[in-house]
């Protein structure tokens, strides 16, 4: 692809290319309705148990596939053309939705199969997830690589904001609807994927590698990279305290009393931060102090962690959900322009595939720490401890990590 001038950048030279419309529209649709099958698998198992640890088996049991089936989905990424592995992956989305349908008809009313739907759901998003944070920069130039990851993640927040609070309105007719909705998004972005014209380029294997030296070569890169590593584990370990998300049906049913529509308010509110943040992002990029500022946003998170944690106003619970997506959104910007910026194009699949598991740990891992803790201390003092726990990993990853702390602008950074 030819390389724009970082001064030609606009938001219409990015929104001009028609396979970056494809991914974005792909991406919008497969984001909501993962959101919308999270609320509405969430509420039926909590209705089923009335159990914070069974909410925390559900995370569990979409994490295991990850971490067994990342590393080689990176490699593979890497390998094979991405259109074809996303493709297929949300066909598998799109089965698992099936499964789901069928449980919900036969009125199911123990929690262990929807586990091993989950479980499925777990493996399709193992293969999808490295083909699709490594597709971005095949669709754009360099230069417009930070402003189209920037646009990538409002359209990944949009869908996150209104997923929720569509899965919330809809699950008021009952969980077939909401199911059918997403059956409709996965099939829609299986379609999409099937459009898009750029092919990758297929990376031959290494002959002087084995298969288990392929795999892990994103692992031995990072390694190498104190800044990727920082940044990866930065936000693994500072979700993995602070997130809520998976007590969320706990606070909307028993805390705040309001209900599935107040679950789908709940769980869009940190998208609503996000994409404020986002826009900001868009129009004003990060330019200097990037890693300082990353660092006080994740300080920022953990703040707004115990706030939620502490609340019993849902005014309050929303706000302080806005702060947390709206921080979260600056560590992930920049680490989602850092990371494609410092690797090199035949190792980005396995690259991105040890950041997913990372992210993956946070947050399905997370849940299931959370519904541990809670199980354990109740719900409020595992948020503030969670909380608590992001506070203190901001100040130990400063300490460890000073080149993330150093870094300045973001299109220095450079592979080695």
């Amino acid at each position: 692809m030819t390389d724009i001038p970082s001064s030609a950048v606009t938001l219409r030279s990015v929104l001009g290319q028609r396979d970056f419309r494809l991914f974005l529209s792909g991406r919008f649709l497969g984001t909501l309705g993962a959101q919308i099958q999270s609320v509405a698998v969430g509420w039926q198992v909590y209705d089923i148990t009335h159990s914070p640890m069974a909410l925390g088996f559900a995370g569990l049991a979409q994490f295991l596939p990850m971490v067994l089936l990342i590393l080689p989905a990176g490699d593979i990424a890497d390998r094979v053309d991405r259109r074809l592995i996303v493709g297929a992956s949300y066909f598998l989305q799109a089965v698992a939705i099936a499964l789901l349908i069928v449980l919900t008809r036969f009125e199911t009313a123990v929690a262990w199969p929807f586990y091993i739907v989950l479980v499925l759901t777990g493996v399709s998003r193992a293969f999808a997830g490295p083909a699709l944070r490594s597709f971005v920069p095949l669709l754009v130039s360099k230069h417009q690589l930070p402003r189209a990851i920037a646009i990538s993640s409002s359209s990944f927040q949009v869908a996150v904001i209104g997923g929720p609070a569509l899965g919330g309105f809809i699950y008021i007719g009952g969980p077939l609807a909401a199911y059918a909705a997403c059956l409709a998004c996965f099939l829609a972005v299986t379609t999409a994927f099937l459009f898009v014209r750029t092919r990758h380029e297929q990376q031959p294997a290494d002959p002087t590698l084995t298969a288990f030296g392929r795999v892990t070569a994103g692992i031995a890169y990072i390694r190498q990279k104190p800044i990727i590593l920082g940044a990866i584990s930065l936000d693994l370990f500072a979700v993995l305290f602070g997130g809520a998300t998976a007590l969320m049906p706990v606070f909307a049913r028993d805390i705040l009393h309001v209900g599935p529509e107040g679950l789908g308010l709940l769980r869009s509110a940190p998208a609503i931060g996000a994409v404020l943040v986002n826009f900001l992002l868009i129009a004003r990029p990060l330019h200097r102090h990037t890693g300082l500022i990353m660092f006080g946003c994740v300080a920022i998170f953990g703040v707004a962690t115990i706030v939620f944690g502490l609340s019993e106003s849902f005014p309050l619970s929303l706000a302080a959900l806005v702060v947390m997506g709206g921080s979260d959104m600056v560590s992930v910007y920049v680490r989602s322009t850092l990371i494609p910026l410092a690797t090199p194009q035949d190792k980005l699949g396995r690259v991105s595939a040890v950041d997913l598991l990372f992210i993956s740990a946070s947050n399905e891992l997370g849940e299931f720490e959370s519904g541990v803790t809670a199980g354990w201390f109740g719900t409020v003092p595992a948020v503030v401890i969670g909380g608590l726990g992001t506070i203190g990993v901001v100040a130990l990853w400063m300490w460890l990590f000073p080149a993330l702390r150093k870094v300045d602008r973001l299109m220095d950074v450079k592979p080695d």
